[in-house]
């Protein structure tokens, strides 16, 4: 896409799978024209892009689109284990398997459970932010955003904290090749990393049932493993893998990111970040403006299942919709002057968490994560300041830092 184009222009050549690098670190540009223009874009392959926050609202709440991946995977991954494992996890797949799996998946996300963890949560950051401060600086992601839920996802796996150190780079391919259009390289590396992955979790899932103990306070496994359903059931082995997998993709990304993300809006920020050290009680708010303006997760896909009107187009059976997440978040029409960072922002309807039946069950723990791990970090550094060449990670779907270094001063 040249910057010699018209807007018209612009809009009308869009296509995720040709995103140039200048969209991937700023795609609101794109996601503006669109959704002033074009906000039920139609891609080259008969596709849809939706860019207005009532209409993937709309998507989210009708039964008529399928959450279903098993038609756009097959072709892309084929015989794989990425493609069994992206049909088989939660979050790609309709009632009643994911109504099954989301309940059994249900108690580790309860205030009860969250409970349990933050003080762990708490210890393990204030551990974290004494090596920064000993070091008068950090890596916000490798030394800090990063480590954080890989911990605490680790800690619900009962995985032994000598074995967590592949977790991250595992999660990071896996996702990786979720991309609109991913490389040969990276559909191999995602592949490599879901076969690794299930085969460390078979091996790891065995020595813990024989052991015949639960992991500790906040485990999620012995749950997996013992739960049932009303009606009897429990998750095969299979099921089990997968699910663990989808766990830690699902709690890692977003986190990172969103702690990521609300830092590197501080710095960009510094009015904000001056009303938020002088109302430390903001935190809550804050987070979701973070959530809202640069949101980790920014695509979503359905598949319409039988033809259905969104903004005034018919989308016929079998098209994948794309959910532009992020250019939703920054809809005029429902977050007025959304370009603006508004720590106080209120109403904050965003769509950074999903919504429907698919809601990001997790969305409780991301939110406390962050709001604690930001919190921490102001109130233990009086000041700090980016202290190098940041990097993102390139990708359109999740949108985050790579590496953000900072001095304390």
């Amino acid at each position: 896409m040249s910057d010699n184009q018209s807007g018209a222009e612009k809009v009308a050549a869009f296509d995720l799978r040709n995103a140039d690098r200048k969209f991937l670190d700023d795609p609101y540009p794109i996601y503006r024209l669109l959704r002033e223009n074009d906000p039920v874009h139609r891609f080259a392959d008969g596709g849809y892009f939706l860019t207005r926050y009532d209409d993937v609202c709309a998507v989210y709440r009708d039964k008529r689109f399928s959450s279903d991946k098993k038609i756009e995977f097959k072709p892309k991954f084929g015989d794989s284990s990425l493609y069994l494992h992206h049909t088989t996890s939660l979050v790609f797949n309709d009632p009643p398997y994911h109504t099954r799996v989301r309940k059994l998946l249900a108690p580790a996300f309860t205030p009860r459970a969250l409970k349990l963890l933050e003080p762990r949560f708490k210890l393990l950051v204030d551990q974290l932010l004494d090596e920064a401060i000993t070091r008068r600086g950090m890596d916000v992601i490798n030394d800090f955003a990063a480590r954080l839920p890989v911990q605490i996802i680790g800690d619900m796996l009962a995985v032994p904290q000598s074995e967590r150190g592949r977790l991250r780079d595992w999660s990071l391919a896996i996702l990786g090749a979720l991309e609109p259009a991913p490389s040969k390289e990276a559909l191999d590396w995602g592949d490599r990393s879901v076969t690794e992955f299930a085969d460390f979790l078979t091996r790891h899932i065995d020595r813990f049932r024989r052991r015949g103990a639960a992991g500790g306070d906040g485990d999620v496994l012995s749950l997996l493993i013992a739960e049932e359903t009303d009606d009897g059931e429990r998750l095969s082995d299979v099921e089990l893998i997968q699910n663990c997998i989808f766990l830690l993709n699902a709690g890692h990304e977003t986190t990172t990111n969103l702690i990521g993300n609300g830092v590197a809006l501080l710095l960009d920020h510094p009015g904000e970040m001056a009303r938020l050290r002088a109302a430390p009680d903001l935190i809550e708010s804050a987070v979701e403006e973070f959530l809202r303006f640069e949101s980790s997760n920014q695509l979503g896909n359905r598949r319409v299942i039988e033809p259905v009107e969104i903004g005034g187009v018919m989308l016929e059976k079998g098209a994948l919709v794309t959910l532009g997440i992020g250019a939703a978040n920054r809809d005029p029409a429902q977050s007025p002057d959304p370009g603006r960072l508004d720590i106080s922002r209120n109403p904050n309807r965003h769509l950074a968490f999903g919504g429907g039946v698919h809601a990001c069950a997790g969305m409780t723990l991301a939110r406390m994560e962050a709001r604690i791990a930001i919190g921490r970090l102001l109130e233990r550094v009086a000041r700090f300041e980016k202290s190098g060449t940041a990097r993102r990670g390139g990708r359109a779907r999740f949108r985050g830092y790579l590496s953000y270094p900072i001095a304390f001063s």
